[in-house]
């Protein structure tokens, strides 16, 4: 009898993290988005392909074309200087649409620069608006914070972000991220809320340490974590203090030099059963 009460539990459990999107009113979308190295053209074309929707890329007069570095150096240099790259005319007419699925890579913490150039040229007053990004860490949240600022009259919806690193992961991930937008129909899987954080244990400590090793931006400790059920294994929510570099200089008890306080992060980490450690993105 134990047994079986466990069984229907079990059972109870399942199906109160299944949901099925609604079916909406038919509305005309367009997915917009800038990409550099086809990452972001990626997720951009799966939306587009499920969802049956038109699709333009925003093109940059003058190319990012170089490798990283030079990419980085010419951002720095027009950011210090105040400049908005010049894009290309669009093809849409973004007043035909309902609905504008918004994609760029992440850079500086937010949009790219031709994204940027975009927004001072389109008002999405009344817009349903759909960021999406790709990313090395993060950076969905502080992108969108600013899209909103930008854009204060457009609604803007939940987004999603995927690391450059996880991009294999695209498929499934947007699968799942139409269906609980309810731009799709059909079951998702919605996870519970994430616990309480509690202090790490060494096992939580040796997955945090696993899943951001070599990775060169995060040198950090875990210091709490909170974890819910996914499909196929566990997420796992750290909280984690930056850590101090090798070669940093070190403030002696006899000056009056300060070091700046340790920066807290959270960082996400996916344990799909069977499979290594995986951040899947950070948050500062």
């Amino acid at each position: 009898m134990k047994k079986w009460n466990l069984l229907l539990t079990l059972a109870a459990s399942a199906l109160a993290v299944v949901s099925c999107s609604p079916k909406k009113e038919a509305q005309k979308v367009l997915v917009l988005y800038y990409s550099q190295t086809s990452n972001t053209k990626t997720v951009a074309q799966e939306i587009a392909t499920r969802l049956g929707a038109d699709i333009e890329e925003i093109v940059a007069v003058q190319p990012y074309d170089g490798d990283f570095q030079a990419t980085i150096g010419r951002c720095m240099q027009e950011r210090e200087q105040g400049i908005i790259p010049e894009i290309q005319p669009l093809t849409a007419n973004i007043e035909d649409y309902d609905v504008i699925f918004l994609g760029y890579p992440v850079w500086f913490g937010t949009y790219a620069p031709p994204v940027a150039a975009l927004l001072n040229q389109v008002d999405l007053s009344g817009k349903k608006v759909v960021p999406f990004c790709t990313f090395g860490s993060g950076g969905l949240e502080s992108s969108v914070k600013d899209l909103t600022e930008k854009q204060p009259k457009a609604e803007i919806l939940p987004g999603y972000g995927v690391r450059a690193a996880r991009i294999s992961a695209v498929a499934q991930e947007v699968d799942q991220f139409l269906k609980a937008g309810g731009f799709l129909e059909g079951e998702y899987f919605q996870p519970a809320e994430f616990p309480e954080q509690q202090e790490v244990s060494e096992e939580e400590a040796a997955i945090f340490d696993a899943a951001v090793d070599g990775y060169p931006m995060i040198h950090a400790q875990a210091k709490t974590v909170a974890s819910r059920a996914i499909q196929g294994g566990t997420e796992y929510l750290f909280t984690a203090v930056d850590l101090p570099r090798e070669g940093a200089p070190v403030a002696s008890e006899d000056d009056n030099a300060k070091l700046p306080p340790a920066a807290e992060l959270k960082v996400y980490v996916n344990v799909i059963d069977g499979e290594t450690p995986v951040f899947t993105k950070v948050v500062r």
